[in-house]
């Protein structure tokens, strides 16, 4: 049976504090028929992030050029994985919050055919050390993509998730500033399955987050409106395209 090519890839802007820590963490033998390759997206940092993410083990660094903002690193993460083969995208941040072994708990709906694209939750798994502030935001911006895709949603706002190929084919990021909810809203009206999957959340100790909240207000909401308001087709889903043999799955999650 022919491996599936996995493409970790992690956006990041001035993360040479934690982006090492993160790759070295990334699972790269779970599976015998799964590869799994490394992939950064450097948004125009000015520090050493790139250099860090090479020795750690990057096998792909891909340089933005400038700081163009986390929505616009994304969509080229998604981007660079189709060209470079992926059969699978998964996403993670590389401020060290999400938990990096766990990536192969948030692949394992797509290899058993249960979805199409999957998030990591923290509002499933722990939240210890979360910022009051934080957690009222990521309430607020969940419960309203909830609303608007009447799919209740736990942890809308998460930094780690995983795609089938047809989803990176056919996911849209509208604006630049953030991706988090328009890519669920994108997505899911299009048909794509998605399934939350519980993760373990470990407080920022290096660096700082881009996130403002007057900035994510003006910048997000504005977004949200846009795309609900854009008409899309749904996808014809191959259900099947990433599955493995049973017995093999199970030692995934």
């Amino acid at each position: 049976m022919k491996k599936q090519k996995v493409i970790v890839f992690l956006p990041a802007y001035n993360e040479e504090q934690s982006i090492g820590e993160v790759i070295r963490k990334i699972p790269r033998q779970f599976h015998p028929l799964v590869e799994v390759n490394v992939l950064v997206i450097d948004d125009g940092s000015t520090d050493e992030t790139a250099a860090v993410a090479q020795a750690a083990g990057a096998d792909y660094i891909y340089k933005m050029g400038q700081n163009y903002g986390l929505g616009a690193a994304v969509r080229q993460g998604l981007k660079e994985c189709i060209r470079l083969g992926a059969d699978i995208g998964v996403m993670i941040d590389a401020d060290n919050e999400y938990p990096a072994d766990q990536i192969p708990d948030i692949l394992a709906p797509i290899f058993n055919g249960e979805a199409d694209y999957t998030m990591g939750a923290r509002f499933l798994g722990t939240i210890q050390g979360m910022k009051l502030h934080r957690r009222l935001g990521n309430y607020c911006f969940t419960l309203l993509q909830s609303v608007l895709l009447r799919t209740w949603i736990y942890d809308g706002q998460s930094g780690m998730r995983a795609f089938s190929r047809q989803a990176m084919e056919h996911a849209e990021i509208i604006h630049d500033y953030n991706y988090a909810q328009v890519l669920t809203l994108n997505l899911v009206r299009k048909g794509f399955r998605v399934k939350e999957v519980p993760i373990r959340y470990q407080v920022r100790t290096t660096g700082k987050s881009f996130i403002k909240f007057r900035a994510y207000l003006t910048a997000v909401l504005p977004a949200i409106w846009k795309e609900m308001r854009r008409p899309v087709e749904k996808v014809q889903i191959d259900l099947n395209a990433h599955l493995l043999p049973t017995d093999e799955t199970k030692n995934c999650s």
